[in-house]
């Protein structure tokens, strides 16, 4: 590990933190020596083979906490467990999603909400809860895990594309609001990744459109969530990392 880009000593949140993405993120934060609180929402065992492999691997301090993130009071206790156990956080990766696709006629109204509810409001549940630690420290580096499904739209997907777009709507507004206090608040921007969640999408006719010809991986996303980590003069951006479809 490269001593000058080492997190030893901090704690980071990741929402969604033991499958796909948020595994990926999580593993990457583990190995530059955070210590890790990874929220899930069903899938124990899942959470427990990923809190293994970081504390086996990593040697880090790691715990899980099931939530369902779109739940105003119950991330508001989980957040108070989370400092309780660690005593701070510093970090906060808001990746936890679903998708309900269906076409915008044939949709409906919970599936929409559904989607909304866990994509955009609980990283506006997560932020609002652990924003007092982050002022309290005058530190704090949140990364919301959008898409460019929120910069381009997807057929099929008004209400995840919805939420997406909602998500960087959110991370503008979050760094204006508290870059005086010492925090930072970016986005990550996927394109089409390979993960559990995309394995509905090979025949998508976007996939012809990627400049670079091929799907990214999950460590691509943990890449640019490093770099946010440590870029300190940076926020309130939107980092694509899409193979150059929406650019």
């Amino acid at each position: 590990m490269n001593e000058n880009r080492t997190l030893k000593g901090k704690t980071a949140i990741v929402t969604g933190g033991s499958r796909g993405i948020g595994e990926a993120v999580t593993y990457k934060l583990a190995s530059l020596g955070a210590n890790i609180a990874i929220i899930y929402a069903g899938n124990e065992e899942a959470a427990k083979k990923t809190s293994d492999k970081c504390r086996e691997e990593f040697g880090v301090e790691v715990k899980t906490y099931r939530l369902d993130v779109s739940d105003f009071s119950a991330a508001k206790e989980t957040v108070s467990e989370i400092k309780k156990d660690f005593g701070t956080v510093h970090i906060l990766i808001n990746n936890a999603g679903i998708t309900r696709d269906n076409l915008l006629a044939m949709m409906k109204e919970e599936d929409f909400d559904a989607v909304l509810d866990t994509n955009l409001k609980g990283a506006f549940n997560m932020i609002r809860h652990t924003a007092g630690m982050f002022i309290r420290n005058h530190e704090g580096c949140i990364i919301n895990i959008s898409s460019v499904a929120g910069l381009l739209g997807n057929p099929g997907q008004c209400n995840y594309s919805a939420s997406k777009a909602g998500l960087i709507g959110l991370t503008k507004s979050v760094a204006r609001e508290l870059s005086q206090k010492g925090i930072r608040c970016n986005a990550v921007a996927p394109g089409f990744i390979a993960t559990d969640m995309t394995a509905n999408q090979s025949d998508n006719p976007l996939l012809e459109r990627i400049p670079l010809g091929r799907m990214g991986s999950v460590e691509d996303i943990a890449d640019a969530v490093e770099y946010l980590v440590f870029a300190s003069y940076v926020t309130g951006e939107v980092l694509k990392v899409d193979g150059g479809i929406a650019m």
